[in-house]
């Protein structure tokens, strides 16, 4: 899901209201505060590191570093999830977690800007990813992962772990991307029901221009149907952009300068991307896994919905596999609902890092 559309509306502006800065300011301190972590086996790091040829953003966070390591592949294209540090922070008592600015994303992106970003595509983006995961084994001294891909982050996360199963525990994918290849005329259809029972008269004409095939798509057709999508669910869309609203505004380090280069590197990435976007189908790279394979899908998503999600799901083939709902989320399932999908990860999840473990001890 790209989400320029949402970031413009909120920080587009090019100047703010004193008073709020001041508000901003103290929010953040807050948070910064909340986010400590005191425990002697704790970590916390936050520094870019050289990955792919380019300086990326890396931030490893957990109170204890014998915890296994859970890497998080954000969405967008180019949205960063770092941004939701402090919705994840009960996740750091049971995992280290590590967020990764990817090209073209976040404080990458202001670092590097368009000219230094370098190619931006699925596959530097699974290169991308397998570096870093082969930077976070070496820096913690662990052998294996869990990897953690949402949205946009599915689409690469699913041939990172195929490429290099031996690097991970498990995939666990959330607002899982399947694809825009299956089940679009099905769901261009339910968009447009939704708009005619809302009288959204203005979304239905842009809908009905731009048509349900994505291939001949521009950036601003994506973007559109997009933003459509969200007001034909008007309580997603609320809760949507107030999470979007205070994690951005009262993110602990995020300058206003980092801001706008969110937004800036949203519409780069996309532009690079949508090609690719328009095509994929997680069907043609196959369904069989040698890792075990979760997803965890918020049940009211209308972005990438459950029942293209579930129609993959079924077709996976791997060792362990599981489909779980997280009800009250729509997108963004991990951060409107972090507690439930916090359950469903140490319930399910976690175990299997104490099982590899005993296997590897036995085999010794």
């Amino acid at each position: 899901m790209n989400w320029v559309v949402c970031m413009v509306v909120l920080f587009g502006a090019v100047g703010f209201p004193a008073a709020l800065l001041i508000q901003r300011k103290l929010r953040q301190a807050r948070t910064a505060t909340a986010l400590q972590i005191e425990s002697a086996c704790g970590i916390v790091e936050k520094r870019f590191v050289r990955i792919g040829g380019i300086e990326q953003w890396i931030e490893i966070r957990g109170e204890d570093q014998d915890n296994p390591v859970l890497l998080v592949l954000h969405g967008g294209p180019g949205c960063s999830y770092s941004i939701f540090t402090p919705h994840l922070r009960s996740w750091e008592k049971h995992f280290t977690i590590i967020q990764w600015d990817q090209r073209g994303g976040g404080k990458t992106y202001a670092r590097m800007g368009p000219r230094r970003s370098g190619d931006i595509s699925f596959e530097q983006l699974t290169r991308d990813a397998l570096e870093v995961v082969g930077y976070v084994r070496a820096r913690l001294g662990k052998d294996r992962i869990f990897l953690l891909a949402s949205s946009l982050g599915s689409t690469f996360g699913i041939q990172a772990v195929r490429r290099r199963p031996e690097l991970f525990y498990a995939y666990i994918g959330t607002d899982q991307k399947v694809g825009m290849q299956r089940g679009r005329e099905e769901e261009f259809c339910e968009v447009l029901k939704r708009l005619h029972a809302l009288g959204l008269s203005k979304g239905i004409k842009a809908i009905e221009r731009i048509g349900a095939d994505p291939t001949g798509w521009s950036p601003d057709n994506y973007n559109t149907v997009a933003r459509w999508t969200m007001k034909s669910d008007p309580e997603g869309l609320r809760r949507t952009m107030k999470l979007l609203k205070d994690a951005v505004w009262y993110a602990p380090g995020w300058t206003l300068r980092d801001i706008r280069a969110l937004v800036a590197g949203m519409r780069h990435t996309l532009e690079k991307l949508l090609p690719e976007i328009t095509q994929y189908d997680a069907w043609k790279a196959g369904t069989h896994f040698e890792i075990p394979f979760f997803i965890f899908q918020g049940e009211d998503d209308v972005l990438t919905t459950p029942k293209l999600a579930e129609a993959f799901f079924t077709d996976v083939v791997a060792p362990i596999k599981r489909m779980t709902l997280i009800q009250g989320a729509g997108h963004f399932a991990a951060f409107m609902q972090p507690n439930s999908f916090l359950r469903e990860l140490l319930a399910d999840v976690r175990p299997l890092a104490e099982t590899r473990n005993l296997i590897t001890i036995e085999q010794t």
